[in-house]
């Protein structure tokens, strides 16, 4: 009899090869995608305000909806994901946002906007807890933090791109032709993951009938199996309930999901006040349509930055310190922004450089959660997991969608001092989880005291 190939064994001990890092880097483009389309209507909201004639409070509903749509969407896909493939997940759950999205150039009133917005959350919510299950399971264990890292990186990367392009087509184009470019991006590219991208190996490792495409994977990552070969997960092999949220909720795993979906809702409400909100605070100072864009393009920046270098601090000194640091950083940061806001509003250069710097920390935070979240749990509920960890942050994210017209009309320190309450309590989600990765370095010698005991 042919012994069975023990797929994790061999990812986790290989190299993170050149293909196995193209697969990660498409699935980190389609939440590029994920990031503009979700990020849109806190872009058009101004432009919204005075082309239909409604205020702040009639359009909160609607970003309200968006996240609601993701609280739905997130655990759904996730549990696709787990169930029938991360592939398949993904692929639906972008041409869901991207379909929604094209569809809202033609709305032509509010409860349209509400109804395709809700649908776009939908698709956004669960595309990124498969696309960082694929990153995940794509590389060697050793390397998941950082592949995971470099998938939720091109949320606030989208928002980037998303607040460039908005700064250049809303005033000579309108927002409608933004929800086309935000509609048609998506969906070709659908298109190409159908045709590039494979299912997750380790995935694949727990279903026979997926072992040939299994053995192609291996062969273009460098591994060879044997055609008539047999394949199983040790690594990962333990069995979970039937229901994810019973295995989530288990005491292997309480304490771990308790401070996750406490830090997710905390941290992810405080960036989406700003998501959907800043560029209209911005407009109530007097800056105009270019200008609130660019304000939340330099908010994604710097969060593109923070990512990088918190990628950095985690490999050197594993996840506990850099996100209780980028908690209290950031908490720090919004008073300090609040603090230019009040004594120099119209320093515009300094204003979006602390506005950067608040990004820089908050998202380094946000980035850093989701490779934790796809540490802390194995491949069999992986993807839910991450899911309703997400879902928790779009929990969070629709309380201050919600309430955000009312906290900017209680003015700027309430708005600041708002986003630094939140990141004080996400410091202290963060300080619940049990199972925070190492660092690379302990990581290394684990493993070799692992070879050599064998």
């Amino acid at each position: 009899m042919t012994s069975a190939v023990d797929v994790g064994a061999l990812l986790d001990r290989g190299p993170w090869t050149t293909y196995q890092k193209f697969l990660t880097a498409l699935a980190a483009l389609a939440i590029i995608f994920d990031g503009f389309d979700i990020q849109i209507l806190g872009f058009v909201v101004p432009s919204l305000m005075n082309e239909w004639g409604v205020s702040r409070a009639t359009l909160a509903p609607v970003l309200a909806l968006g996240l609601a749509g993701m609280v739905v969407g997130s655990p759904l896909a996730g549990y696709c994901g787990d169930r029938f493939g991360r592939r398949s997940a993904l692929i639906g759950t972008i041409l869901l946002f991207g379909c929604a999205t094209a569809a809202t150039a033609l709305a032509h009133s509010v409860a349209a906007l509400a109804i395709l917005r809700f649908v776009t959350g939908m698709g956004a919510g669960g595309a990124l807890p498969n696309a960082s299950a694929l990153a995940a399971e794509f590389a060697p264990a050793r390397r998941r933090p950082t592949a995971v890292k470099l998938t939720v990186i091109c949320i606030p990367l989208g928002g980037m791109l998303g607040g460039l392009i908005a700064a250049r087509v809303l005033p000579a184009l309108g927002w409608r032709a933004l929800y086309c470019i935000g509609g048609a991006a998506p969906l070709l590219f659908a298109l190409a993951l159908w045709v590039l991208l494979p299912e997750s190996p380790r995935f694949l490792a727990r279903r026979p009938a997926g072992w040939a495409s299994l053995r192609r994977f291996l062969k273009r990552a460098g591994h060879m199996a044997p055609s008539d070969s047999a394949f199983e997960d040790n690594a990962e092999s333990h069995s979970a309930d039937r229901s994810p949220i019973k295995t989530l909720l288990g005491p292997a795993h309480l304490s771990d999901t308790a401070g996750l979906w406490v830090s997710f809702f905390f941290c992810l409400s405080a960036i989406y006040l700003v998501f959907g909100w800043l560029p209209t605070l911005l407009a109530t100072q007097g800056y105009d349509v270019s200008a609130t864009s660019t304000g939340l393009a330099t908010y994604n920046f710097g969060g593109v930055l923070g990512m990088l270098v918190w990628a950095v601090l985690m490999t050197a000194l594993g996840s506990r310190l850099p996100l209780l640091g980028g908690c209290l950083a950031g908490a720090l940061s919004a008073l300090a922004t609040l603090l230019i806001t009040l004594q120099a509003p119209a320093q515009r250069p300094l204003l979006l450089m602390a506005i950067g710097l608040q990004g820089l920390l908050a998202n380094a935070v946000q980035t850093s959660l989701y490779a934790l979240a796809a540490y802390v749990y194995p491949t069999s509920v992986r993807a839910s997991g991450v899911a309703f960890a997400s879902a928790s942050g779009r929990v969070g994210g629709l309380v201050s969608s919600l309430f955000g017209a009312a906290i900017i009309g209680a003015g700027v320190v309430a708005y600041w001092g708002a986003i630094a309450v939140a990141l004080l309590f996400a410091c202290g989600g963060v300080a619940l989880v049990r199972s925070h990765f190492p660092s690379l370095q302990t990581s290394r010698t684990a493993e070799i005291v692992g070879a050599t005991s064998q």
